[in-house]
């Protein structure tokens, strides 16, 4: 009898548990399960309140930082709560998206205001709904979550989504709002089921999402379309896939961004993709290239795609001031899709001297090429 006494006495309880250990296992756990747990016992229940569990929660689904529970003055909890019920829909994409969104404005802020200026407010779940019940499609959740953040921007030139100048041919892409969008949503063949995402008020050039699977494309994809000059139906078109879903979409261009692989230039965000093996050091001189692909000029029926190069020249900031060159002469070998070859040759930049630690000197071509540069001091 004693020793089942003292047994009995040795058995622990859930509610016979150290505070600590329990609020140590507790913080492991999802906010499914946490909120699972207050209906498990009241001691639990207790426990599974204790602010910060929230906490991680906060900034792991809603990034939301200390400065901001002290401004809006709430628990960790209770912020979890409200934001779950204005945008939980989104809890899969909210994080990915509110970061890409607070990443590029940080970036632009002091590079291109305007830009960052132009940004609308956020759209609100009703304006969604309409536009859902108006296309007569469901709009994919990383969509509606990003335009709850920010409802696209006002039609601006530069545009948010990336530029490009050529001699004869200028583009500014704007994301568009919501209810614009809409209005150019497409059910005629060749587009159906495709919802703008930019426009180019210089081309008309816009980046479509299939909102769903048709036309040999599949559901949430991202593309440029093109006509397919060679098919017999003038509505047939070819697509240039740059996305599998919008979030793929918008937060590889956002990298693209931030990380300066993509060139900001008077205020414009270009679309050069810079590779490191296409950099050549001649003393103090570094000559890089980068390359763009236009889809709007290019097609895959027929075969033609159109890039263009933007060539830098740089002086090493360790040069010695004596080092000072100008470009002299250029020559560029180009060859086409077909094996021609094509020798050009010309002057140098005329008046552009290159001092140490002097802006780069930047040289825009078209066409594939092999190039050459000569300098003199």
């Amino acid at each position: 009898m004693a020793a089942m006494e003292a047994e009995t006495a040795m058995t622990m309880t859930l509610e016979s548990l150290p505070t600590d250990p329990l609020l140590l296992i507790l913080s492991f756990l999802d906010y499914r399960d946490l909120i699972n747990c207050c209906y498990v016992s009241r001691r639990l229940s207790q426990l599974s309140t204790h602010d910060p569990l929230w906490r991680r929660h906060c900034k792991k689904y809603w990034l939301i930082s200390e400065e901001e529970k002290t401004r809006k003055r709430q628990c960790w909890k209770s912020l979890f709560i409200d934001t779950y019920c204005d945008v939980g829909r989104y809890i899969d994409h909210y994080a990915a998206i509110k970061k890409a969104w607070d990443d590029l404005k940080k970036y632009l802020e002091p590079r291109c205001p305007r830009m960052v200026m132009s940004l609308k407010e956020g759209a609100r779940e009703e304006d969604l709904d309409a536009v859902e019940a108006q296309i007569g499609c469901k709009l994919p959740d990383d969509y509606r979550c990003s335009y709850r953040i920010h409802n696209g921007q006002k039609l601006v030139v530069p545009g948010l989504l990336g530029s490009m100048a050529l001699s004869n041919h200028y583009r500014s892409e704007d994301l568009l709002d919501v209810d614009t969008a809409a209005g150019g949503f497409q059910q005629r063949q060749g587009l159906k089921y495709c919802l703008p995402l930019t426009f180019c008020i210089h081309t008309g050039l816009s980046q479509y999402i299939a909102v769903e699977a048709a036309e040999g494309r599949n559901k949430n994809e991202v593309f440029y379309q093109c006509p397919d000059q060679m098919a017999r139906n003038p509505a047939a078109i070819d697509m240039f896939i740059i996305g599998a879903t919008f979030t793929d979409w918008f937060t590889s261009y956002v990298n693209n961004v931030v990380s300066g692989s993509f060139p900001i230039i008077r205020d414009q965000i270009f679309r050069y993709i810079h590779d490191p093996e296409c950099v050549a050091t001649t003393g103090d001189i570094t000559v890089s290239v980068s390359t763009s692909f236009l889809p709007e000029l290019s097609s895959i029926h027929p075969p033609h795609y159109f890039f263009t190069y933007r060539i830098r020249i740089e002086m090493s900031k360790d040069a010695l001031p004596e080092k000072a060159c100008q470009l002299a002469s250029r020559y560029w070998r180009i060859t086409n899709a077909e094996g021609d070859v094509e020798e050009v040759q010309g002057p140098g930049v005329v008046d552009r001297k290159k001092h140490p630690g002097a802006p780069d000197v930047c040289l825009q071509m078209c066409g594939s090429s092999q190039s050459r540069y000569q300098t003199c001091e």
